[in-house]
C-alpha cells in the first residue's frame, strides 16, 4: 500500500523528519536546515491574536430548517419555504475570560449563527441572554476592561465589576441574569440562544418591519451553582458538545422570533431598540419558524473554531440592521477585528467563505486567494474598479432589485449626544426578580453578594440603591446576605 509522502509547505518531499543537518554528530547544526528553519518559522506563528472578548470558544456545523415561511415580512431566500434547509456553523464562547479561562465561569454566553445561504452568509451574532448590559457602545471598552483582570495583580477582581455596575444603571437587568441562577450553564448544549438586539426583515412590497431572534434549547434548560461549577473540568463545555456530537446525540434549538410593525415601534412605551430592554412577549408573542441542529464537529480547531470570523454585519438580502445603538458600534467593531486579528480577506478562510458565488472589486491584502478549490473569490486579471468596459462580458454589477427600504428615523431629530442616565433602569429587572422561585431568589442574593462584600462601601450602598429601585424584597435579601459575608 503506497503511503502519502511528508512535504514541505511548498510541496517538495521531506527525507527526514526527526535529525538537522550538522557537523558531526554532535557539532552544531548548519545554515542550510531550510527545512528545520520552516518548522521553527511557522511555530513561532501558530497563533494570532486572541479575541479581546469571546477568546474562548467552541464550534460545530449543523443545519437550520424552515419550519414556518416568512415570506410575508421578508425576502430573506433561506427564509421563503418551509422545509428548506440552510448549512450553519455556531460558535459558543465565554465573553470575558481569555483563552486560559474556565469553561464555566460566571459569565454570558456567545451565541453565534453562520447562515451559508444561497444569497450570501448571514452571521446572526448574539448571547445566552436576550439583553445586554449597556445601550451605547462608546461605554463597551470601559465596561470589558472592568470585567477583566485587575491591571496591576492581573487577577480577577470583582470589585472592579461591581463599581461599574454601581455607575451605570442600565446594567442592572443583565447583571440580575447574570448573578441569577442562569448565570453558569451546565452546557452550551443546555442554555437558550437571543440575538438581543433588533433587527429588521422587509418583504417584496418593501414593507419593514422589526424583529428579534430566540433559540430555545430543546435539551431544557441546565444551570451550575457555584459550588458545582468549581467542580467541573476546565474544558468540560467543550468536551460535551463535541463528545454529544460524537455519539449522534445532536442538540437542537427552536428558532423563533418577536416581530413589530414601525407603527408598533413608535407607539410603543418602550424603546424596541434599547438592548437592555427585553419586548414583553404578552404584547410580541413568539413565533416558531425553524429548527436549529448541530450535527458535525470541526475537523481542525484553529482553522475553523478559532478562524471563525463572525460579524453583525454580514447581513443578506431581507434582512436589515436597526437604530439599535449597540448594533450600529457593532458593525462597525467587529469586521474591524478580524482584519485585525485574521486579515483583510478573513472571509476567504473556508470557515468563513461563502457557499454561493461571490463577485467584487477588492484585491490584494494578506493571503489573497486563500478560497478553497471552486472558491469564488475574485483575485483575476480584471479590472479592480466599478464602472468598467468588461461589464457586459460578466464583470459584476449591483442588484437594484435586493436595495433595503429607507431606514425611518425620529421626525425632527436633532444629531447630538442624548443623556439616557434617566431612562427606567428597574422595573423589567424587578419583573425578573419577581418571576423567581424563592430557591432562585437565594442564589441570586448570594451570588451578588460574595462580589460586592470585595467593593467599598460606597460601591455597595450605591447597588442597594438600585437593588431597591427594582424590589425593596431585591435590597432586603442582598443587604442580608452582604451582612452574613
Amino acid at each position: 500500500m503506497s503511503k502519502t509522502r511528508l512535504t514541505t509547505s511548498a510541496g517538495a518531499p521531506v527525507a527526514d523528519d526527526n535529525n538537522s543537518i550538522s557537523v558531526g554528530s554532535r557539532g552544531p547544526l548548519t545554515y542550510d536546515n531550510h527545512y528545520t528553519f520552516e518548522k521553527l518559522a511557522h511555530f513561532n506563528r501558530e497563533r494570532i491574536p486572541e479575541r479581546v472578548v469571546h477568546a474562548r470558544g467552541t464550534g460545530a456545523y449543523g443545519t437550520f430548517t424552515v419550519t414556518r415561511s416568512l415570506k410575508d415580512y421578508t425576502i430573506a431566500d433561506f427564509l421563503q419555504q418551509e422545509g428548506d434547509k440552510t448549512e450553519v456553523f455556531l460558535r459558543f464562547s465565554t465573553v470575558g475570560g481569555g483563552q486560559d479561562s474556565h469553561d464555566y465561569a460566571r459569565d454570558p454566553r456567545g451565541f453565534a449563527i453562520k447562515f451559508y445561504t444561497r444569497e450570501g452568509n448571514y452571521d446572526m451574532v448574539g448571547n445566552n441572554t436576550p439583553v445586554f448590559f449597556l445601550r451605547d457602545p462608546i461605554k463597551f471598552p470601559d465596561f470589558i476592561h472592568s470585567q477583566k483582570k485587575n491591571p496591576q495583580t492581573n487577577l480577577p477582581d470583582p470589585r472592579m465589576a461591581f463599581e461599574f455596575w454601581a455607575n451605570h444603571p442600565q446594567s442592572l437587568h443583565q447583571m440580575t441574569i447574570l448573578m441569577s441562577d442562569r448565570g453558569i450553564p451546565a452546557s452550551y448544549r443546555h442554555m437558550h440562544g437571543f440575538s438581543s438586539h433588533t433587527f429588521s426583515f422587509w418583504n417584496a412590497n418593501g414593507e419593514r418591519f422589526w424583529f428579534k431572534w430566540h433559540f430555545k434549547s430543546n435539551q431544557g434548560i441546565k444551570n451550575l451553582t457555584n459550588e458545582e461549577a468549581a467542580a467541573m473540568p476546565p474544558h468540560g463545555a467543550q468536551q460535551d458538545l463535541v463528545e454529544a456530537i460524537e455519539r449522534g446525540d445532536y442538540p437542537s434549538w427552536t428558532a423563533k422570533v418577536q416581530i413589530m410593525t414601525e407603527q408598533q415601534a413608535r407607539d410603543y412605551e418602550i424603546n424596541p431598540f434599547d438592548l437592555t430592554k427585553i419586548w414583553p412577549h404578552s404584547d410580541f408573542p413568539l413565533i416558531e419558524v425553524g429548527q436549529l441542529e448541530l450535527n458535525r464537529n470541526v475537523q481542525n480547531y484553529f482553522a475553523e473554531t478559532e478562524q471563525a470570523a463572525f460579524a453583525p454585519s454580514n447581513l443578506i438580502p431581507g434582512i436589515g440592521a436597526s437604530p439599535d445603538k449597540m448594533l450600529q458600534g457593532r458593525l462597525l467593531a467587529y469586521q474591524d477585528a478580524h482584519r485585525y486579528r485574521i486579515g483583510v480577506n478573513s472571509n476567504q478562510v473556508t470557515v468563513n467563505a461563502a457557499k454561493c458565488p461571490v463577485n467584487h472589486y477588492q484585491r490584494d491584502g494578506a493571503m489573497a486567494g486563500l478560497c478553497p478549490a471552486g472558491g469564488n473569490h475574485h483575485q483575476s486579471s480584471g479590472a479592480n474598479y466599478y464602472p468598467n468596459d468588461g461589464i457586459n462580458a460578466g464583470h459584476p454589477v449591483p442588484d437594484v432589485s435586493v436595495a433595503e427600504p429607507p431606514m425611518p428615523v425620529e421626525a425632527d431629530a436633532w444629531i447630538d449626544r442624548y443623556d439616557t442616565g434617566n431612562d427606567d433602569h428597574y422595573t423589567q429587572a424587578g419583573n425578573l426578580f419577581r418571576l423567581m422561585s424563592e430557591d432562585q431568589k437565594k442564589q441570586l442574593a448570594a451570588n451578588i453578594a460574595g462580589g460586592l462584600a470585595q467593593a467599598n462601601e460606597s460601591i455597595q450602598q450605591r447597588m442597594l440603591a438600585q437593588f431597591e429601585q427594582a424590589d425593596p424584597d431585591y435590597a432586603a435579601r442582598v443587604r442580608a446576605a452582604l451582612d452574613a459575608a
